[in-house]
């Protein structure tokens, strides 16, 4: 017959197990949190553009113009604002609403220099409500970005919202014939040919 040989075991210290279930407790709670935030990157993406910017609207701080665009104010600036024929020097961020960067000065390792009436419609608005030294963040919806077409080969999908932190560092006003042309197509592409939202 075969032996049998005793372990003997220690005792369970008191709060052991309490301790065990507490950190089994907060592995849960860590790992639905990071759940969370990956499903409401994927919902922001998934519904349509009108109800992303319902809710945004309604958001404390952001302001909706009436062509849409959507702006809230990070930091007021000073002085007068810039207009169409005028050339900005700026520092931006370009996301998409899962919080993809598409473009980003600070990709390119400085600021842009840029025609405020040469980049889409949203952002050309939105440079037009700030004054020198502000900070902005836009949510420029599909009509007023890059529409049906999206943009950069897929970088920027079909009807996207695109948010955009914005600071503006300095105005100048546009020489003639600079800048006249609006962004489309692939010249327009951030971080494409054009290199500018």
């Amino acid at each position: 017959m075969s032996e049998v040989t005793a372990v003997p075991l220690r005792p369970v210290a008191k709060g052991t197990l309490t301790k065990v279930w507490l950190g089994v407790g907060v592995a849960v709670v860590v790992g639905v949190g990071v759940a969370l935030a990956g499903t409401y990157k994927q919902v922001a993406m998934g519904q349509p553009p009108s109800v992303f910017l319902a809710k945004n609207a309604k958001k404390h701080g952001v302001v909706t113009t009436a062509s849409g665009l959507e702006y809230e104010v990070l930091a007021p600036g000073v002085g007068n604002a810039p207009g169409p024929q005028d050339i900005v020097l700026i520092d931006y961020d370009g996301k998409l609403l899962d919080g993809t960067t598409f473009d980003s000065t600070a990709q390119h390792g400085q600021p842009a220099v840029m025609p405020v009436a040469g980049s889409i419609p949203g952002f050309s608005e939105g440079l037009q409500l700030m004054h020198k030294g502000a900070r902005y963040r836009f949510w420029i919806p599909p009509q007023l970005g890059y529409g049906e077409q999206g943009a950069g080969d897929g970088v920027i999908p079909p009807n996207s919202v695109l948010q955009f932190d914005v600071t503006l560092r300095e105005i100048a006003p546009q020489q003639p014939g600079y800048g006249q042309a609006g962004m489309g197509g692939a010249e327009g592409v951030p971080g494409g040919a054009g290199g500018q939202p």
